[in-house]
């Protein structure tokens, strides 16, 4: 545990669900409604840090969120993603963004994550 990490202790308050190991707390910049993070317990900055049963857990808790947020918010469909590092990870906490996607959030969301570099982002027709 780090002590100036923020994703180390949330506020109890902020969870939105939980596993023995990893944690659900709406992220504060959220893209979309229903924009949650997941998060081990333990600091780890990471995916090659999760030991198999964090691993598990983080699976479990992403379904049972997901779940959640079909029935309260029917969105259309989900974007998933991890920063580690320089590809933009603003805390060093490993943590899952489950972001809740929506029929016109974007005008042409095709390429998802190929977006991310946009001369790269026109793979098909």
């Amino acid at each position: 545990m780090s002590a100036a990490c923020p994703f180390c202790s949330p506020p109890p308050e902020r969870l939105v669900g939980q596993t023995a190991r990893v944690l659900a707390i709406p992220d504060e910049w959220p893209v979309s409604p229903g924009h949650t993070l997941l998060l081990p317990r333990r600091h780890v900055v990471s995916v090659a840090g999760l030991n198999i049963v964090e691993w598990v857990e983080l699976g479990q808790l992403l379904t049972e969120i997901r779940a959640l947020l079909l029935a309260e918010l029917h969105p259309d469909g989900f974007s998933v993603g991890i920063e580690e590092g320089a590809a933009g990870q603003a805390v060093r906490h490993l943590h899952l963004h489950l972001i809740p996607r929506y029929r016109g959030d974007q005008p042409d969301p095709r390429g998802g994550i190929h977006r991310i570099s946009p001369d790269k982002a026109r793979y098909r027709p």
